[in-house]
């Protein structure tokens, strides 16, 4: 990995702007709201994070496929490339990024259909319809998508650093599931990790009742910033809190997105 995030290729290519991000999700705006496009986007994060624990990684080769999924989606619609097989080979494009040893192809293959038998049976009423053949195919289209830019600069570091700083024990866990969380949401994408960190961590101490107040008021950050990807966290937490299931409300959503060719094309530029 790169030393310096700020050198990166995912700080100079893949941190987005709103109004891009927005414009090119235009096309699928047409046939979902907005809200119903970040539970399609939350389904298939899910998914990603189970067919992960399903084979024992370890939770940065998750969030780099997470990652991948959500910048596959920001340049191109959901009709392009359906995210059930995107979503494996984001994750197994991950296991080789991230330097993962055993070759799972076919495990990561039978988990998802497993999943889709069985936890995720909800939102996929019918057999998983892809091969491991699918997947190798659609690593080329996600590979030239991203220009083959793969490093992912991930909150986790700087966030056991700065609780470190803090010397609070109490703060990582909670503020690590928010990060955990924070993978639900665009932050990824319009952030760069240190501000999703000291967010997380800022979101933990208020559910804590921590008084960091003067810890963080030392911090050189844009701390308008920090107040959006809080905003966003909040929005997830809202729309949890107020009654979304899942299991009752994806297959709906889903009937209505734009669907995908069975076997994917490569996007035009």
């Amino acid at each position: 990995m790169a030393g310096n995030f700020w050198q990166s290729s995912h700080y100079e290519e893949w941190i987005l702007d709103k109004q891009d991000l927005s414009a090119k999700r235009k096309s699928d705006l047409q046939h979902l709201t907005e809200e119903e496009y970040q539970k399609i986007i939350i389904l298939f994060a899910n998914f990603i994070q189970a067919l992960g624990e399903s084979v024992k990684l370890r939770q940065q080769i998750i969030a780099t496929a997470t990652v991948y999924f959500k910048r596959f989606y920001s340049r191109n619609s959901l009709k392009c490339v359906d995210p059930s097989l995107m979503s494996p080979t984001c994750l197994l494009l991950a296991m080789k990024v991230e330097e993962y040893g055993p070759t799972l192809s076919n495990k990561i293959m039978t988990s998802c259909n497993n999943l889709t038998k069985g936890k995720f049976q909800y939102a996929f009423k019918q057999e998983y319809p892809y091969r491991l053949v699918n997947v190798l195919e659609c690593e080329f289209i996600l590979l030239e998508m991203m220009d083959c830019c793969l490093i992912v600069y991930h909150p986790y570091r700087p966030l056991t650093e700065y609780c470190a700083e803090l010397n609070d024990d109490s703060i990582l866990p909670l503020a690590w599931r928010i990060v955990n969380d924070s993978l639900r949401t665009d932050a990824c994408l319009l952030y760069p990790p240190y501000l999703i960190a000291i967010a997380a961590m800022h979101l933990a101490c208020v559910m804590l009742k921590k008084d960091c107040q003067k810890w963080f008021a030392e911090l050189s950050v844009d701390f308008d910033m920090i107040l959006e990807i809080t905003q966003l966290l909040l929005a997830l937490y809202d729309l949890w809190r107020d009654g979304y299931d899942e299991k009752r409300d994806i297959y709906a959503i889903l009937e209505k997105m734009p669907k995908a060719k069975t076997n994917p094309v490569a996007p035009r530029s």
